[in-house]
């Protein structure tokens, strides 16, 4: 059997290439039909700017929760030395669970335990007058849901490969545990913290299902920028392709700010 200069079989090569195509291609459509010559107006629109400005301010309080909450978390799957492998395996897997379940699930998850019914929401909204749902707050606590795992995962990576040796030798010398995690093992996973990071705002900005399901679609409130997508789509397509390609420019900047963080030995290459 041929093989190309590289040593890969046409067989797979042919697959490779169409995979490929499928990926690229509805990307470049976008770019190919979008309306440059109106996109300046599209975007500047009070609706559209009220939602992007609503989409960077709720993504960004999503990522600074996931950061107080997800390190640690991360730190305690891979530094715990106290765990049996099954617990561990089992809460790698709870934690991955946001990733595969379709974000709709996880709106409906958070309305049955936030809910002025739910589990929880039920006593907010009794002992404090609280109502979550459909608020600000409900964007916010949708998009940590689906975003955590992304810095919890980087993190857990980075703290496997990081040398051990440094964080030894600093509890040798009679640092505090506080202070290793301190001025140790958070510059040594620094790079993946800030990956972790960057994934996280951008899964929170592009996060829909979860939002649209659990803080509904209200203007100024909790409309963000997918769901002004979604919305546009259906009364003006060129405004929703604007947008989309808003989203998609975003996207790209954080895969630029991704290199040499995000497994360096395949992006760096």
């Amino acid at each position: 059997m041929r093989r190309t200069k590289r040593g890969v079989s046409p067989v797979i090569v042919v697959p490779a290439l169409v995979g490929l195509a499928f990926l690229v291609l509805p990307l470049v459509a976008l770019v190919v039909r979008a309306p440059w010559g109106s996109i300046v107006q599209i975007v500047m629109k009070h609706e559209v700017l009220t939602s992007l400005l609503l989409s960077l301010g709720t993504a960004s309080l999503a990522t600074a929760i996931c950061l107080v909450l997800g390190v640690p978390l991360a730190v305690l799957l891979a530094r715990s030395a106290h765990w049996h492998v099954v617990p561990r395996r089992l809460l790698r897997a709870l934690i991955t669970v946001p990733l595969v379940l379709p974000p709709v699930v996880g709106g409906v998850a958070l309305l049955l335990l936030l809910g002025r019914r739910g589990i929880i929401g039920q006593w907010l909204y009794a002992w404090f007058q609280i109502t979550i749902p459909f608020t600000p707050a409900a964007v916010i606590l949708a998009q940590v849901f689906v975003a955590m795992p992304f810095l919890v995962l980087a993190v857990e990576g980075a703290l496997r490969t990081s040398d051990r040796r440094f964080e030894l030798a600093a509890a040798t010398l009679g640092a505090s545990r506080w202070h290793v995690f301190r001025r140790v093992t958070l510059p040594l996973v620094g790079p993946g913290v800030s990956a972790g990071a960057l994934l996280c705002f951008t899964r929170s900005l592009g996060e829909f299902g979860a939002t649209i399901t659990f803080a509904g679609s209200f203007p100024g409130t909790t409309q963000t920028l997918p769901v002004t997508t979604y919305l546009e789509l259906q009364r003006d397509p060129d405004a929703a392709i604007a947008l989309s390609l808003l989203l998609l420019a975003v996207a790209v900047v954080v895969l630029v700010g991704l290199r040499d963080r995000w497994l360096p030995g395949v992006t760096g290459s």
